[in-house]
């Protein structure tokens, strides 16, 4: 769903397929709303934090969440893009600790490096958002 106002949402299934419908969402939602410039690093935050709430907030809950147990949305303020996922699990985002030799764990840095900034609340009745700002360049 887009809406005209700068505000667009995408209820996921908690699948590990959910990083590409992601991605295709911010793509279609960012040539819309005639952000080009930031389409490939949003679309990687996108698909990390999207990647880490299936992961790590879905799959275990999975026999106790509804149809949509992950939400996308997409925020556009006047010097900011906020990409915000949220999630079943309280539990907070944590930054592993990887080596050279890992293939995993670098989900928290690739997002604290391509945005101006990320966070995470919880939200009631459960769960938390996760989210990160993209800065908006001039017009």
């Amino acid at each position: 769903m887009v809406l005209p106002d700068g505000f667009a949402a995408c209820g996921l299934d908690g699948r590990p397929d959910n990083a590409g419908q992601a991605r295709r969402f911010v793509g279609r939602t960012l040539d819309q709303w005639a952000l080009p410039d930031l389409v490939a690093d949003t679309k990687l935050v996108v698909s990390e934090l999207v990647t880490n709430a299936v992961r790590h907030a879905v799959e275990p809950l999975r026999p106790h969440v509804g149809p949509y147990p992950l939400w996308l949305g997409l925020f556009r303020y006047p010097s900011r893009l906020m990409c915000a996922v949220s999630d079943p699990s309280p539990a907070p985002p944590r930054q592993p600790l990887a080596d050279a030799s890992d293939v995993g764990g670098r989900g928290l840095l690739l997002i604290g490096s391509l945005s101006d900034s990320w966070s995470w609340e919880t939200t009631a009745p459960q769960g938390k958002t996760v989210w990160a700002a993209m800065h908006l360049p001039a017009t």
